[in-house]
């Protein structure tokens, strides 16, 4: 407690009702949660199994885990849920999967898997084109984050096209269901509906589940709030944590006037502001609040600072992108040589990827070493989705998409026709393609040879089956590998044999977390491999691969990437209209978004901040002229300097120049 200024000791004190902490940017949020949560097991006596706190991530949830450990001492701990929300959404169905209607070992369909299953409705249905595809499956996704259901969208369904998607919808939640499989969004919906409709399973979790703490909770969608509201019922026993001004997270469902609900639903709910920051300079945080306080404001909130004034921040106009470019990476290189700095000191931060490339260019050329975040995902990877497919069956005998991905892989010639015959009377005896194989009427349907190599599959997959229900289920996967010699398989259809090696050491590393995940059980208890698995494919919707690199590189990440982090040196490129803000976003009449976004930006910078823009830009092969974004006029003049909008005159710059020069030269003398 000492280590908390007043307004966090008052945060983490306050038990005698519903909380909103709004927590600004770099205000220490983290602490006030993992030391509410030790208060509540030492001071309060509740025990650590009744005590669940909920975030968005797994790195957030076992970074949260891990401080908690360091405060809790012993056994206190044991039986503390911190998870993601989608995590504890599959607890809850996993234990309650018999009320639910599932079989044990249902499948979770990640994107790919559910834009397949949608890909071959839409191609059935003729009054939709497949290309609609993407934006079917956003919909769908919107509509179950938004708790509607197929047949209230087909209510609402004003054209021939929507009654069609509507109906897509339908048939889409009936093949999960027949697949004994749920897609991402249902890991939050079905525990939603299970409490809504079945008063008993309600109240056995709110037993369960006795104080309820949420982080980022401006980044909730509908199902997700109406989650926390059902399992915290009129105790009022909630903490949530905060800040509206950093909700950008729209596009994938988040309702930042979640918070303004808060006081309808909770009355008596006590809001506790944490407005001093420890990350950044005074001016920096004066230019933050000025710019967020043109969105208006359900909660008014101003950061502080005990870290001194700072640098003036400064706005660099350049003639073109290029020249935009080429200005960063040399005055990253200048500096850093000027200073002493790290290059992972710096980061640059952008509104949309394409913009990276230019800038990886003049990097490369003057040699700075960088990362860009948010790289592909380990679990996208061909290899890792192939074999995760085979364990997906092993749990799961139902997952057609899984029997799909795999029959062929390695190849054993099995023809596309062979597969839609079985894909045929499966559908017509309502069970799954695995299960048909050794129907009795298949015979009539099939060939002997083709027949012949479709149960030769069966069979052999029947074997793994059994090995993996024994004692040693990661020795059982590793001696399928090597039985189908999906090594060999990588060999021959890599470019290089190196790429081979690469893509084999993943696998490998895949059953190696997948051993780990057995050892450790859930929740320190025996686990099964079906459970394990369970978790491997949820890590795979939730994370992309997060390895801890220390390299010494310039961090390159979008806005929406670098929520949450932090750099002592900051870039934001390309403060034009159409750009930040986007203009999607000025069509669709969402600034207020974009200018959280700018203020995310902006907060993530602790000692210096340099935004930049050019006077033209390629588009679609065309040069325009740009404008500046509408920000820049919503920053405090004073506390901004200016460069390259007409007011440097040769002698000036030739000045600048000289001075850069000579500081370089007296590192040398």
């Amino acid at each position: 407690m000492p280590q908390l200024n007043p307004r966090q000791r008052e945060a983490v004190r306050y038990i005698d009702g519903p909380c909103l902490v709004l927590a600004g940017a770099g205000s220490g949020k983290t602490s006030v949660i993992t030391r509410k949560i030790a208060y509540l097991i030492e001071r309060c006596d509740q025990p650590a199994r009744h005590i669940a706190a909920l975030t968005f991530t797994n790195k957030a949830a076992r970074e949260m885990k891990e401080r908690v450990a360091s405060l809790v001492k012993g056994s206190a701990a044991r039986g503390l849920t911190v998870s993601t929300f989608h995590n504890l959404g599959l607890n809850i169905i996993r234990r309650e999967y018999k009320v639910l209607g599932f079989k044990p070992g249902f499948s979770i369909f990640d994107a790919e898997d559910a834009q397949g299953l949608l890909k071959e409705l839409l191609l059935k249905d003729g009054d939709l084109d497949s290309d609609h595809l993407k934006r079917v499956q956003h919909q769908i996704s919107n509509w179950k984050n938004d708790l509607v259901g197929p047949d209230e969208v087909l209510a609402m369904a004003q054209s021939p096209g929507e009654q069609t998607i509507a109906r897509v919808y339908e048939r889409y939640n009936q093949a999960l269901k027949a697949y004994n499989a749920v897609d991402f969004d249902d890991l939050i919906l079905i525990p939603v509906q299970l409490f809504q409709r079945d008063p008993e399973v309600l109240t056995r979790w709110q037993r369960r589940i006795r104080y309820l703490l949420v982080d980022e909770y401006q980044d909730t969608n509908s199902s997700q709030y109406l989650l926390v509201k059902l399992l915290v019922g009129t105790r009022g026993s909630l903490t949530v944590v905060g800040d509206d001004d950093q909700s950008i997270y729209a596009w994938r469902g988040a309702r930042p006037e979640n918070m303004a609900l808060l006081k309808e639903d909770f009355p008596g709910l006590k809001v506790i502001k944490l407005e001093q920051n420890y990350r950044s300079t005074s001016r920096i945080l004066r230019v933050a609040n000025h710019l967020i306080a043109h969105n208006p404001h359900e909660f008014d909130k101003a950061l502080w600072s005990e870290m001194g004034l700072g640098e003036e921040i400064r706005v660099l106009r350049c003639a073109n992108e290029d020249a935009e470019a080429e200005r960063v990476a040399t005055e990253i290189l200048t500096s850093r040589l000027r200073y002493q700095r790290k290059f992972r000191d710096y980061a640059v931060l952008y509104r949309g990827n394409h913009q990276s490339r230019l800038l990886e260019i003049k990097l490369q050329q003057h040699q700075i070493p960088y990362k860009i975040s948010g790289g592909s995902s380990f679990f996208s990877k061909t290899e890792i989705k192939d074999v995760m497919a085979y364990l997906r069956l092993i749990v799961n005998p139902d997952d057609d998409n899984a029997f799909l991905r795999i029959i062929n892989t390695p190849r054993r010639q099995i023809g596309t026709s062979t597969l839609e015959t079985l894909g045929r009377y499966a559908t017509e005896r309502h069970i799954g393609l695995y299960s048909a194989l050794n129907e009795m009427g298949l015979d009539r349907q099939l060939s002997e040879k083709a027949l012949e190599r479709l149960r030769r599959f069966g069979h052999w997959m029947a074997g793994v089956h059994r090995r993996c229900e024994g004692d040693d289920p990661v020795a059982a996967i590793r001696e399928m590998l090597e039985d189908m010699d999906y090594e060999g398989w990588l060999h021959q259809n890599a470019s290089t044999p190196k790429a081979a090696e690469r893509r084999w050491d993943n696998v490998n590393y895949l059953v190696e977390s997948l051993a780990k995940t057995l050892e450790r059980g859930d929740d320190g208890g025996d686990s099964n491999v079906q459970d394990a698995i369970a978790k491997l494919v949820l890590r795979d919707l939730l994370e992309r691969q997060e390895e801890e690199d220390d390299a010494d590189q310039v961090q390159l990440l979008t806005l929406h990437a670098s929520k949450g982090l932090e750099f002592p040196h900051v870039y934001m490129l390309g403060l034009e209209e159409d750009l930040l803000p986007h203009r999607n976003s000025i069509e669709d009449g969402n600034i207020e978004e974009e200018r959280r976004l700018t203020y995310v930006g902006i907060t993530r910078a602790q000692r210096t901040l340099t935004m930049t823009l050019a006077q033209k830009r390629k588009q679609f092969g065309e040069i325009f002229d740009t404008t500046p974004s509408r920000f820049l006029e919503e920053l405090p003049a004073e506390d901004i300097e200016y460069e390259g909008f007409g007011e440097l005159t040769p002698e000036k710059n030739v000045a600048k120049g000289e001075e850069t020069l000579s500081s370089l030269l007296g590192m040398f003398d």
